[in-house]
């Protein structure tokens, strides 16, 4: 996925604050953040939508939601609350299409629309 944004940053090319990061799983805070704490937790293989994700990526789906359960810890946001949202699609405000969970917290968040 050559112009794939988070492919990018998965290889290095564009630099981000990495938050965490193991074999299948890379995680770093959003650029845009939409509260206190926003991290995007990404796998490494690249995943168009949630859509396209196949009984071979369970693994790495049990690597994200780990690695949410971990940052939100160690961010300290675990007890107060947190949320973690992934979109599918251009209806759902998906902008980048490599598949990704936003975890937000830090702050008492909004109701969902």
């Amino acid at each position: 996925m050559d112009n794939c944004l988070f492919c990018k940053i998965i290889e290095g090319s564009i630099p981000s604050k990495k938050v965490f990061e193991n074999d299948q799983v890379l995680a770093f805070y959003d650029i845009q953040p939409a509260a206190r704490e926003h991290v995007l937790i990404i796998p490494k293989k690249h995943i168009s939508t949630m859509n396209d994700v196949t009984d071979e990526d369970d693994q790495v789906m049990a690597e994200i939601f780990a690695a949410a359960r971990k940052i939100a810890s160690e961010l300290g946001i675990a007890e107060s609350g947190y949320r973690l949202v992934n979109n599918c699609n251009r209806d759902s405000g998906q902008v980048v299409f490599h598949l990704h969970f936003h975890l937000l917290g830090g702050e008492k968040l909004g109701p969902l629309n």
